[in-house]
């Protein structure tokens, strides 16, 4: 394609998802590529678990890398987790019936992620670099992504912490597209915009 059809053409919508466990930065990175394409964040970060406890969208995100243009709309998922005991929250600070609330809510996410999965084009699987990634809610979500035939990229993040181990998440995950990235610092993103666009040209 010449750069006067490029410029000229339709950028295909794609529903980029991002999923992973509790606090894996998932919204982290969602922020990070809305402010890089469309100069607005998607959510908030905190440490308190399941803050995002609701699907937060960012649409019209104009979005181009290797000659792809994308509409993309970045969709930001609850964390997934096996379990959620209210304790956690209390930990942080929240009272007993603050905790319980936030754990319906948090459970109410998990389910809505999940049935959410039939919309998304393009999944983005976020795993903490600086944790093992032989988790069950790792191998939980690339199995259903498997059974609906979507097409995702594992993304190691936390990559600029001590422990972080891109060898082990490689050699776990060995058979996928894994883009090591720290969605805090940059590294590695423009790389991850790359593999973004060669899977979404893909997408029929």
């Amino acid at each position: 394609m010449s750069w006067r059809l490029w410029l000229k053409s339709k950028p295909k919508s794609i529903n980029l998802g991002f999923y992973g466990e509790v606090n894996a930065g998932k919204t982290t990175l969602a922020n990070k590529i809305g402010m890089d394409w469309a100069g607005e964040e998607v959510g908030v970060v905190s440490e308190i678990p399941h803050e995002t406890r609701m699907i937060q969208k960012l649409e019209k995100v104009n979005f181009s890398s290797k000659n792809t243009k994308l509409d993309l709309t970045l969709i930001d998922m609850p964390g997934i987790a096996s379990s959620i005991n209210p304790k956690d929250f209390m930990r942080h600070g929240l009272s007993a019936s603050e905790a319980m609330q936030r754990a319906k809510e948090a459970t109410r996410g998990i389910v809505d992620a999940i049935k959410f999965l039939e919309n998304v084009d393009v999944a983005l699987v976020i795993i903490d670099a600086a944790k093992s990634p032989f988790d069950q809610v790792n191998f939980t979500i690339i199995g259903n992504l498997e059974h609906q035939k979507k097409p995702f990229i594992l993304v190691p993040n936390k990559i600029d912490l001590p422990d972080a181990d891109v060898r082990v998440v490689r050699d776990a995950f060995e058979d996928y597209i894994v883009v090591p990235v720290s969605a805090l610092q940059g590294d590695g993103i423009e790389t991850l915009y790359n593999t973004i666009a060669q899977m979404a040209r893909k997408v029929k």
